[in-house]
């Protein structure tokens, strides 16, 4: 029997699927849009030159030398991207991580050349100690734990810096208490009123920065940093910390990682209404590339998918290692 000479018309006043039946369409009433403008590149930068050394745990990202960060920022800003964070990754380590505002270290001499080469692109600078400490933790080591407050000191100064080479965002990462009202008032003080403080205001003690830490050769000697990281079971903890980092004077406030908190990233958009930023980590990426890889999945769309649900969860801004490839797949 055939079947269409037997089916019966529903009688529906509501066809979802009317607005589903062609690209076109589907393009006319998407709710949820990416733009190149809204994506932050990443760059990991080192001491020497002509120095690109790929990450083996994230295809496709390197450790750039400042000439060589300069010319990833003039194609990325090809691509339509006008943002970057910068990592710096110093020759000279210590215990209180000094390298960290040395002013001829990578991170401020790449916002010299950086602002130089490229001045309408926006630089941010990820403000922590980990990358500086031999240690590895996030501040300064004492009786065996991170004190706070001396964290604090050697992290304003870092920032302060940061702002003296022309960064226009600096970006604590440490999650020590307290770090951005003084890292306000230390800029304020000293003439950079109109540098901004993107705050990682809620960043969680997370399993997917393992590729991040090769990257950065950041990964603590010993312990680990539930101690000033969040608990990954805590949302309601989260909004306190944002509106902390909101009160002390944080302009932007970030969430990271980005997927596995994406109901921690509503609420906060949802809850403050400020400029929120969602860090989609290392983990995220490689595990992507890593199925890609394998013949797994598509990459292109499933990329596209996270960064959308990203976007439709709340965020403003999205730091991802794919912002080149997304801005070029959305062209």
């Amino acid at each position: 029997m055939n079947p269409t000479q037997t089916h019966t018309t529903l009688k529906l006043t509501r066809r979802h699927r009317r607005l589903r039946r062609s690209a076109a369409m589907r393009a006319l009433v998407r709710e949820t849009r990416l733009s190149p403008e809204i994506f932050m590149l990443p760059l990991f930068v080192c001491e020497g030159r002509g120095v690109r050394r790929e990450v083996g745990s994230m295809p496709g990202v390197f450790n750039l030398s400042v000439d060589e960060a300069v010319k990833e920022v003039e194609a990325a800003r090809g691509d339509g991207i006008r943002s970057v964070l910068l990592f710096g990754l110093p020759d000279h380590k210590d215990s209180v991580g000094s390298a960290a505002y040395d002013p001829n270290a990578p991170v401020q001499a790449a916002v010299r050349a950086i602002k130089s080469a490229a001045p309408d692109v926006l630089v941010a600078t990820d403000v922590c100690l980990c990358e500086y400490t031999d240690h590895g933790h996030c501040g300064v080591i004492i009786d065996n734990e991170v004190s706070n407050d001396p964290s604090v000191e050697q992290i304003v100064r870092a920032a302060v810096s940061h702002a003296v080479a022309g960064a226009d965002i600096v970006a604590p990462s440490d999650m020590m208490d307290g770090r951005v009202g003084a890292i306000r008032q230390a800029l304020d003080e000293r003439g950079f009123e109109t540098t901004a403080i993107m705050a990682y205001a809620a960043k969680y003690w997370s399993a997917f920065y393992g590729p991040f830490r090769e990257a950065a050769d950041s990964a603590p000697k010993f312990g680990d940093r539930a101690s000033y990281q969040m608990d990954p079971a805590n949302g309601d903890e989260a909004l306190r910390e944002v509106a902390q980092d909101i009160e002390e004077g944080a302009d932007i406030v970030m969430v990271k990682p980005a997927l596995p908190y994406l109901d921690v990233l509503s609420r906060v958009k949802a809850e403050f209404g400020y400029p929120t930023a969602a860090y989609h980590v290392s983990g995220e990426y490689a595990m992507l590339k890593a199925a890609a890889r394998n013949g797994w999945l598509d990459e292109k769309r499933a990329m596209l998918e996270c960064l959308t649900s990203i976007r439709r969860a709340g965020a403003d801004i999205i730091i991802t290692y794919y912002a080149r490839e997304a801005a070029r797949a959305i062209a």
